[in-house]
């Protein structure tokens, strides 16, 4: 068996968790493989809406197991909201939730330095969450981090030690107020709470359960644009968000892995700042935002939006291998007279078809113009039903990728899917 990865392709708030959801009938066991509670997977069925920062979308199917991975950082204080907003759906989650070791845990400590951090770099900021998730990653590789497994190994003596650094880190460098005590009460208590679930060698479970025959989908947080790598940087996570990040975040090896599912909005979005070639500012780019609710389903923070950018797409499915689409948010733009699609970029006056490592502000969009559909999508069921218009924009997207659209969403419910039939 191979693990299947479902990862964005844009800036985050592609709608994976929707997909994820949809898709999980189909495998035994859905896994998160990176990041934080900065990630806001947002499902809609049955006149539900939830928002999972942490947890699997996975988890509203019956005896599907969900693992939280090596490579997520989790804070227990949100981890027991999240918990306890699941339990008031009446769904238990004892024997279904497994959490990794290894995976590192934000302290009290990491939010206030994180805060501090961003509020130092003034007008150069780079647009934080402030959920602690980059001090906790740069404890990590520091060789400095908490994990779960010190849960039950010395674990006050360690959570103490921790701080004292973190403490000594915020009285020399940064002149910044702050008040532990009233958030650490909260945290010792999501402790108690994470404590209760079954912690795991992942990395193994995860491989036996490949030996036994057990299909797995990865599900990946924020998106390809925001890798810390091969994102935008400085303007980026703190994770690898891209397929490989997978093999690092659950102990898989390259050659365990199968499809490669990317996740792309019709349009684009970007939360914080950073570049962003194809933004509107007129308009229609405010039309986007109230068609499509674009305010983080985590920070609340309205989300700039521009035109699909197909050099950033290519870009992303290139660097993740994807082998096939998904395309969010289709209804969106379903009132559009016209809709374009970024095909090149202008730097400096000369025209490139790739992401350069010189993006920047000045980086100037060319675009390719399409006739909008003019047709509310929210009500199909079938690709059958789409307008000439909107299969003339798939299959230009199809064509410049090379990769097929398999999926489309027409709407915010889980119903509201509609699987292509390729050859």
């Amino acid at each position: 068996m191979k693990v299947d990865v479902l990862l964005g392709l844009q800036w985050g708030d592609e709608g994976k968790g929707k997909v994820v959801d949809v898709l999980t009938p189909k495998y035994n066991v859905i896994t998160r493989f990176q990041g934080g509670p900065n990630a806001g997977h947002t499902l809609e069925f049955n006149a539900i809406k939830h928002v999972l920062h942490t947890i699997p979308s996975g988890i509203f199917r019956n005896d599907k197991i969900n693992v939280i991975g090596n490579g997520v950082v989790i804070d227990p204080v949100i981890f027991k909201k999240e918990i306890e907003g699941i339990k008031k759906l009446g769904i238990d989650l004892s024997k279904t939730l497994f959490i990794s070791k290894k995976a590192h845990l934000i302290l009290p400590s990491h939010r206030i330095l994180d805060a501090a951090s961003e509020a130092a770099k003034g007008k150069s900021k780079i647009g934080s969450t402030l959920k602690g998730i980059g001090p906790t990653y740069m404890d990590k590789t520091g060789r400095n981090g908490l994990r779960v497994g010190d849960i039950k190994n010395n674990f006050k003596e360690k959570y103490d030690k921790l701080v004292t650094k973190h403490q000594l880190m915020l009285d020399k460098y940064y002149e910044f107020d702050y008040d532990i005590s009233e958030y650490e009460t909260e945290w010792f208590d999501g402790i108690k709470v994470l404590s209760e679930f079954q912690l795991i060698d992942s990395e193994q479970f995860l491989n036996d359960e490949l030996k036994n025959g057990k299909s797995i989908l990865a599900e990946g947080a924020q998106g390809t644009l925001l890798d810390i790598d091969f994102g935008s940087y400085p303007f980026v996570t703190s994770s690898n968000t891209v397929c490989a990040g997978a093999c690092t975040g659950l102990g898989i090896a390259p050659n365990r892995i199968g499809r490669v599912i990317g996740i792309f909005k019709a349009y684009c979005t970007r939360v914080g700042m950073g570049p962003f070639p194809t933004e509107l500012f007129d308009e229609d780019g405010k039309k986007l935002r109230e068609n499509g609710n674009e305010f983080g389903s985590t920070t609340g923070r309205p989300r700039r939006c521009g035109w699909l950018d197909l050099v950033a797409l290519k870009y992303s499915i290139m660097i993740n291998g994807v082998s096939q689409l998904t395309m969010m948010k289709s209804d969106v733009m379903d009132d559009f007279e016209t809709i374009k699609i970024c095909t090149a970029y202008n730097l400096n006056g000369v025209e490139v078809e790739h992401v350069p490592y010189e993006m920047n502000d000045e980086t100037q969009p060319v675009y390719t113009e399409f006739k909008g559909w003019k047709t509310d999508m929210t009500s199909m069921s079938h690709e059958n039903e789409f307008p000439e218009e909107f299969n003339a924009y798939i299959d230009f997207i199809e064509k410049e990728t090379g990769v097929p659209v398999k999926i489309v969403s027409v709407g915010p419910n889980r119903e509201q899917t509609i699987e292509r039939m390729l050859d």
